[in-house]
């Protein structure tokens, strides 16, 4: 049997291509800024 996901479709983020530049897995996308859980990595948004 295949294993459920659970969380977002990588359709679903609003960027899934903003890689972090340090280790080059895909950042999480919050309100104000862009994180990589693996690495720490943080960069903020900049505002319209």
């Amino acid at each position: 049997m295949a294993k459920e996901t659970k969380g977002k479709k990588i359709s679903e983020y609003k960027d899934p291509e903003k890689m972090c530049p340090k280790c080059g897995v895909r950042m999480a996308n919050h309100k104000n800024r862009f994180s990589c859980g693996k690495c720490g990595y943080t960069e903020m948004k900049k505002e319209d």
